[in-house]
Order: structure tokens, then sequence, then C-alpha cells
């Protein structure tokens, strides 16, 4: 089987739409929000007690500290969900995520051990949720983010089903 390449086809099913405001606004609270408030604050003080330092603060604090908290705050949540997919099989659940560093995950249903629903506090506001499936694996849980909260329990059902047929065609 030398020359022989077998490519891996993205995940079946998407995250919901939503989930693109739920990284926007965890973007805004954990990155792209500060940034812009360190660039405001050293704009501030720097006019009110440094103002001679302006014209090369300003282009700097722009450079360094304006532009990748908006890219990152216009970009990632399109990227991401872009890239965010899964699907169940007959026999694994298969994942893909990331945005800038993606990963794609399969895990057999033969190695879950358990399958949870989580809703943090901004994922209620977006009707989302995150199912974390954990296998016997060092590689740790696959997780799926951003999923509608009835998607998310029809899923954790699934992976459950899925998991006692293939126990049950193993017995």
């Amino acid at each position: 089987m030398t020359g022989t390449r077998i490519r891996l086809r993205p995940p079946r099913h998407r995250v919901d739409p939503r989930a693109r405001r739920w990284w926007a606004l965890q973007a805004l609270l954990t990155v792209s929000g500060p940034l812009l408030l360190t660039a405001a604050a050293l704009l501030v003080l720097s006019a009110l007690f440094f103002p001679g330092a302006l014209p090369w603060l300003g282009p700097l604090v722009a450079a360094v500290l304006v532009a990748p908290a908006l890219f990152y705050q216009l970009a990632m949540p399109a990227w991401r969900f872009r890239v965010h997919a899964w699907e169940v099989g007959a026999s694994a659940v298969y994942t893909a995520s990331g945005w800038f560093f993606q990963r794609r995950r399969i895990a057999p249903l033969s190695r879950v051990q358990t399958v949870d629903t989580g809703i943090g506090p901004l994922q209620r506001r977006y009707g989302l949720a995150t199912v974390t499936v954990t296998t016997a694996s060092t590689a740790g849980a696959v997780k799926i983010a951003g999923l509608a909260e009835e998607d998310a329990r029809a899923m954790a059902e699934r992976v459950a089903e899925a998991v006692r047929a293939v126990r049950e065609d193993a017995a």
C-alpha cells in the first residue's frame, strides 16, 4: 500500500450559528477587551502626562494592541465557526475544532467512558451547550462546544445509545 493516501473528510455537522456570538463575547471579555482598555489607558495617560510621546506612542499602541485586538475580535469567531464540526458514526465520535491551531479527533465508541453536557453562563445566554465525551485515552476528552442545548442533549443520547450498541456487539 505504498503511495496510497487516505484523506479524512470533515465531520458532517456544524455547531450552532449562535456560537459565533458566544465566541465573540468570550473574545471581548478575555482578549480584545483588555487589550483595547490597555490601549485606551496608555493613550489617555500619555495625553495627560506626556503629550510629546503621542506622535510615536499612538502608532505603536495601534500596531501592538489595537490591531491584534480587532483582528482577534473579528476574525476568530468566523474562522472558528468554519472549522468546528462533529459527527457520531457507527463506531466513533469525530470532531474538528480550533481556529488558528486546528485539531481533528476520532474517539472510538468502544473507549467512551462518560458523556456529559455542560452549560456555562455565557452559553446559557445564547442557548448553547458543550458535550464532553470522556474516553479511556491519554489524549483527554473530546469536547464539542457551541451546540444548541437541544442538539447537545440529543447528541449525548445518541452517543450513549451508540456506546451501548457497540458494547452489546462486543459481548
